[in-house]
């Protein structure tokens, strides 16, 4: 059972690295360290299902660690 955890975890792991780098906004490096947050942007269309994909991603990898910590 342990090997299942193992693998829906490197599984979702890379679903959420993909729907991460296809999230970004166009912001520069310079906005890493405060610059460029002054725009309010609404999501809508496949921006807004990738965001709760992400959301929904997340959730799964949490359970996935909890299943892999139970196991041992």
């Amino acid at each position: 059972m342990n090997e299942f955890w193992l693998a829906l975890q490197i599984v979702v792991s890379v679903f959420l690295i993909a729907a991460i780098l296809l999230q970004s906004q166009g912001s520069g490096l310079g906005a890493t360290w405060g610059g460029g947050g002054e725009t309010y942007h609404t999501r809508r269309g496949l921006e807004k299902v990738l965001f709760y994909l992400t959301i929904a991603g997340v959730v799964l990898f949490i359970v996935a660690a909890l299943g892999v910590v139970s196991t041992r």
